[in-house]
């Protein structure tokens, strides 16, 4: 068998379930970040030990990601064939990453500011794949049908990005601002992360990661 086809030589690629848009089209833009996400994954899943809980939860993730972009490959017309968990994202896949966020929340100190990327080569990593997701996210806005949780699943899951990322630096994730001898954070200048200075408390820590909401 054959890897190439000529078909997308015109400058069209095929959907699931029948019809063709042009390469550039929105849905094809967004399901190649999907795919430039899926593979930053896979980034690091080579860095991890196979078997282990981090790399259970990667292969799951990845696999996640091929339902979105099933979803986001099918034409309005054909939606009604899109199987849940299959080839449409569900809820409770939108549920699993809140409970994954969770229960990874509780095995790192509260973060109380942004953090500096590059503890290790798998938190850095994680990091990546998180800022390609947002991309992804972002493209997806104008590609997902109505009702569509393929933007809520990837809110989600760079979030849970975030979380693997801190979880992975073991308590030990350098803060954006210096601390002082006490250990107490430098919060002169304090911004929150929508970039707003915030002039009413400057002792009050920023939320954590960088994260859009």
């Amino acid at each position: 068998m054959k890897i190439y086809t000529r078909k997308g030589d015109d400058g069209t690629t095929g959907l699931l379930y029948g019809g063709r848009v042009a390469k550039d089209s929105a849905v094809i833009e967004a399901n190649g970040a999907v795919d430039e996400a899926q593979a930053a994954l896979g980034t690091v899943r080579a860095e991890v030990e196979k078997g282990s809980e981090l790399d259970g939860l990667l292969v799951g993730l990845s696999r996640d990601l091929y339902v979105l972009m099933a979803e986001l490959a099918t034409a309005a017309p054909n939606r009604r064939k899109l199987k849940p968990g299959v080839t449409l994202v569900t809820g409770e896949m939108v549920g699993a990453l809140e409970g994954r966020i969770d229960d990874l929340s509780g095995r790192f100190p509260p973060i109380t500011d942004f953090v500096v990327p590059g503890h290790d080569a798998v938190s850095a990593a994680l990091d990546v794949a998180r800022t390609a997701v947002r991309r992804a996210e972002r493209a997806s806005l104008g590609a997902a049908a109505e009702g569509s949780l393929v933007v809520g699943y990837l809110n989600r899951l760079s979030d849970l990005l975030w979380t693997m990322a801190r979880w992975q630096e073991h308590g030990e994730s350098l803060l954006s601002r210096h601390a002082d001898t006490t250990g107490a954070v430098d919060t002169t200048g304090a911004v929150d992360t929508t970039g707003h200075a915030d002039t009413t408390d400057p002792a009050q820590p920023a939320e954590p990661g960088g994260q859009e909401e």
